[in-house]
């Protein structure tokens, strides 16, 4: 099955990067998004980052666009509140639109497993408020804050949370998202959503919120949460994802299945063309040692490195009083001179200190 160009971008896909969630393959994607004869593809992985240099240089080597992404957990309070009323996170979905953006995301992802962590890696809105720039946020799935209250039949507040991310993110950088999953919940908040769009002047998006890569894959999904959940095939409460309706979809069942819900396909398409993230991966980027005085990281390194020859050296001719210390000391003076005129004085300083 082929597609036109351009009709339609998946922006919302979960990747082997979700860990015991997604169950698509990155190398995998690729060969479907060709298929397809999609021109991008979105990642969105749970709270994770981890994905995106493979991801980036699978899509750059098939000649697909590249979209960085994360489906970011929202603390209810704040990150820093770690007790059982604080379990009830939202989930948000975050495209990188450029560089800006996509260190604000690689910093959103760190302090959520950082700072944030309890049971997932959470986020929240003073976070969020910090890091906003360059970003683009869709309303996510069932488990999104708009979506939740929806489902709660919280209207009022459901307008108030989707005013709150217009007005972070800007007008055009946020967008309600819609899905056809067949789950009942999903139709009651779509239909929601599309009111929504028109009473707040909110554009939607149609994504398909995907964690497998074919329909007959919906059997090893479940295995797999199952495995996360520690729950079995034949517990009726376990977590269940619909009628398995969450596979890559074409642009062809894309479009059938939101015509009524207009622009929301053709969305994609545009917020596609305006997520533009590149690495330079001709240069070596090495890292920076935090110095507490002026001393350079060369010199630091230098002495830090001096004073660890003098201690080995002086349990050497314990052990050996006739050491021939000056072959020593050439290969000292050696490698401290090749490790600075190479620029790693900074890498070795972090592994000493982690050490």
């Amino acid at each position: 099955m082929t597609d036109t160009p351009g009709r339609f971008v998946h922006l919302h896909v979960h990747t082997e990067y979700s860990l015991l969630d997604g169950a698509i393959r990155i190398n995998d994607l690729m060969s479907r998004v060709k298929q397809y004869n999609m021109t991008a593809v979105a990642l969105t992985d749970h709270g994770t980052m981890f994905g995106v240099m493979d991801f980036y240089l699978q899509a750059e080597k098939a000649g697909i666009k590249p979209i960085i992404g994360c489906e970011c957990y929202v603390a209810p309070r704040s990150r820093h509140d770690k007790t059982t009323e604080d379990r009830g996170m939202a989930h948000l979905v975050l495209l990188a639109e450029n560089m800006e953006g996509y260190r604000n995301l690689c910093r959103l992802a760190s302090c959520a497993s950082i700072e944030g962590f309890y049971h997932k890696p959470r986020i929240d809105k003073n976070l969020l408020a910090e890091c906003h720039k360059g970003l683009i946020a869709l309303s996510a799935c069932l488990q999104g804050e708009i979506p939740k209250l929806i489902r709660s039949d919280k209207i009022e507040a459901a307008d108030e949370a989707a005013r709150f991310y217009l007005d972070l993110f800007g007008e055009g950088n946020f967008f309600l998202e819609v899905q056809e999953n067949k789950m009942e919940e999903q139709k009651k908040v779509n239909t929601a959503l599309l009111e929504m769009s028109r009473r707040l002047s909110i554009p939607m998006v149609a994504t398909n919120d995907c964690h497998y890569l074919d329909s007959g894959d919906t059997r090893a999904h479940e295995v797999l949460m199952c495995i996360q959940t520690g729950k079995t095939l034949k517990d009726d409460s376990r977590l269940k994802f619909g009628e398995g309706e969450l596979y890559f979809k074409s642009a062809q069942e894309m479009q059938n299945a939101f015509a009524g819900f207009s622009g929301a396909v053709e969305n994609t398409v545009e917020i596609a063309n305006r997520c533009n993230v590149s690495f330079d991966l001709d240069t070596h980027h090495f890292p920076k040692f935090n110095l507490d005085s002026d001393e350079s990281e060369a010199d630091l390194f230098e002495r830090k490195a001096r004073l660890g020859f003098e201690a080995r050296m002086k349990k050497l001719k314990e052990k050996t009083p006739d050491i021939d210390e000056e072959v020593y000391k050439q290969r000292i003076d050696y490698e401290i001179g090749v490790i600075n005129s190479m620029g790693f004085p900074g890498y070795f300083l972090i592994v000493a200190d982690f050490i």
